[in-house]
This record gives structure tokens, C-alpha cells and sequence, in this order.
């Protein structure tokens, strides 16, 4: 646990904000993995926010996040001011896996899933790997991360009403072709996208899914945010995702 100094917070499309602050001491992280952040420092709203990592800045001296302000938590997060503290535990689970021999990954994120693939994007690229990022939004007003993205290689858009990209979801880009192409796919982003990429990349593409769910203690000891998965001996049983993933072998979760 650490208290950190909020270093920039603005915001960067509707309901959606950018916050950095100081990195921990001796920050140890894996893209994927998330910040568990205290929103007030009085006992209202003594849960935390699991915020999945979007980037570690210059030499490891910052973090970057970005979140969408939706319940009263995030709004309170949302008026922190530069200079602010936050209690910030992490980074925490277990996030993805690089594997050195792939030469080309999809990465796949969904609204608010699309933060931690920017970091994703930036490991693999200095591992020689190539990068494609298929992202998808309900609109443009909410798209976030386009340029970063941009930065480390091709960047394909949906969205649902055609106002950015291509209109419709981000598997209408998964073609034979493309996926053909592909060692490996990373995917964060709202469960029935999830479920149709999982679907979609069954017996072509292996790779690994990002779950978002609730949580209490983000440490693996309150059992909140159990999932249902395929364990090593064939059958069906849960998993924490705040301990055990969030990210996941695509071929062992269970919708």
C-alpha cells in the first residue's frame, strides 16, 4: 500500500478521464495487473476501485490510468485535484502473458477494456513483436487512446453507430486473413465481447482474456469476484479474478 501524489487528472472524452500520479518505490508490474485505489479518505465508500494500469511513464516515476466516471465512487475520484494523495494498492493479479518467439498479436480491447493494452503495446513492440489493436466504443464522444494506440502499429475502430471506424463490433474485423496472420491475442473489455471473441479465436488464434468484474478486497481473500473456469483436471470450478486474473488462457474461462 502506498499513498501517492496525483501528478495530472483531466479528462479525455465523455465521462472519461486520464490520472497519473506517482509511481510506488521499486514499481514491479506486468501489463494487464491493476491498481486497487481508495476514492475518499473518510467512511463512506471504504471499497476500493479496481483500475487496470494503461502506462508506466518515463523510468518508471509515474502510472497512468484512465477511467470512465460512472457511480458515485468514480465521481469522487473525479474531483481529486493535482497534488491530491491516493491510497493506492498494487499493481495486483496476474496479468499477461509475453510470449518471446510470437512475431504478430491482435490486441482486442472494448470501452473501458482499451487501457491496459496500451502498456501491453509498448512491451511487446520493444520485444520485436508487431501489433495490431482492434478497439471498439458505443461512439466517438467516448473513444480513448486512439493515438496512443497508434503509436505501435495499426489501430482498427468500431463502433456501434458508425460515427469512428468501421460501424458494428470489433470481431467484424477478425477476418480469416488477419487472424491467419496472428500468434496470439490479448482481449479486455465487457463480457459479451469477451464471449464473442473467445468464439471467434476458438481453434485459430490461442490467447488470453481480460475479465472485468466487482470486488471487495482485491487480494483474493473475500471470494466477491469468482469466475467460472475450466481447471487443470477437466472440470468446471472457480477462480478469483483479482488473485488469480484478472487475465486468463482464453481456453479456461467459462461465459
Amino acid at each position: 500500500m502506498a499513498r501517492l501524489t496525483i501528478l495530472e487528472h483531466k479528462e479525455i472524452a465523455r465521462n472519461m478521464m486520464w490520472l497519473a500520479f506517482e509511481a510506488p518505490e521499486d514499481l514491479i508490474y506486468t501489463p494487464g495487473q491493476f491498481l486497487h485505489i481508495r476514492v475518499t479518505d473518510g467512511v463512506d465508500h471504504l471499497l476500493r476501485r479496481p483500475i487496470s494500469l494503461c502506462k508506466v511513464l518515463g523510468e518508471k516515476t509515474g502510472i497512468g490510468i484512465a477511467y470512465r466516471v460512472g457511480g458515485k465512487g468514480t465521481k469522487l475520484l473525479q474531483a481529486k485535484k493535482v497534488g491530491d494523495v491516493l491510497d493506492v494498492l498494487g499493481p495486483l493479479g496476474k496479468g499477461f502473458k509475453l510470449h518471446e518467439t510470437d512475431r504478430h498479436a491482435l490486441l482486442i480491447g472494448g470501452g473501458i477494456g482499451v487501457p491496459p493494452m496500451v502498456e501491453l503495446a509498448d512491451q511487446l513492440t520493444q520485444n520485436g513483436v508487431k501489433v495490431t489493436s482492434i478497439i471498439g466504443f458505443q461512439s466517438q464522444n467516448v473513444a480513448i487512446l486512439v493515438d496512443e494506440l497508434s503509436a505501435y502499429g495499426e489501430v482498427l475502430v468500431a463502433t456501434n453507430d458508425g460515427s469512428l471506424g468501421k460501424q458494428g463490433f470489433v470481431t467484424d474485423y477478425m477476418t480469416d486473413e488477419l487472424l491467419a496472420s496472428a500468434d496470439r491475442f490479448y482481449a479486455c473489455g465487457p463480457t459479451p465481447m469477451l464471449r464473442a471473441v473467445q468464439q471467434k479465436m476458438e481453434g485459430k488464434v490461442d490467447g488470453y482474456l481480460s475479465l472485468e468484474e466487482r470486488m471487495g478486497c482485491g487480494i483474493g481473500a473475500c471470494m466477491a469476484c469468482v469466475t467460472s473456469c475450466v481447471m487443470a483436471d477437466g472440470t468446471i470450478g472457480y477462480k478469483k479474478v483479482c488473485k488469480e486474473g484478472p487475465v486468463f488462457s482464453a481456453a479456461e474461462v467459462v461465459f
